[in-house]
């Protein structure tokens, strides 16, 4: 299995993939989901049964195992922040795009 880079520090400045040396992106400042406030925007997403019972039981896990009590919207949430934040920090090494070509 190739060996990919490690995600670097929150708040590290990196360089921007394809921008050459000289540009630096911003630090990535904490990039965080919203949590339990009131969303302005909505999107739909179809899953399989099979898709749904897994979250549903990591929800349960998650509030068993470690007391803490989130609704599915929080996980898509925390998961989409993470993949961004993946995705920022090693481009085409990113988890996303290894997962999106394996299913190509």
């Amino acid at each position: 299995m190739p060996e990919y880079p490690a995600p670097e520090r929150a708040g590290a400045e990196r360089a921007v993939p394809g921008t050459g040396p000289s540009r630096i992106a911003a630090p990535d400042a904490g990039r965080r989901p919203t949590g339990r406030q009131r969303h302005d925007s909505k999107i739909t997403v179809y899953i399989s049964s099979d898709e749904l019972l897994a979250l549903e039981q990591l929800r349960l896990r998650l509030r068993a195992d470690h007391a803490l009590p989130v609704d599915r919207g929080r996980l898509v949430r925390e998961a989409v922040a993470a993949m961004i934040g993946d995705f920022d920090a090693l481009g085409e090494h990113s988890t996303l795009v290894r997962r999106l070509r394996d299913t190509s």
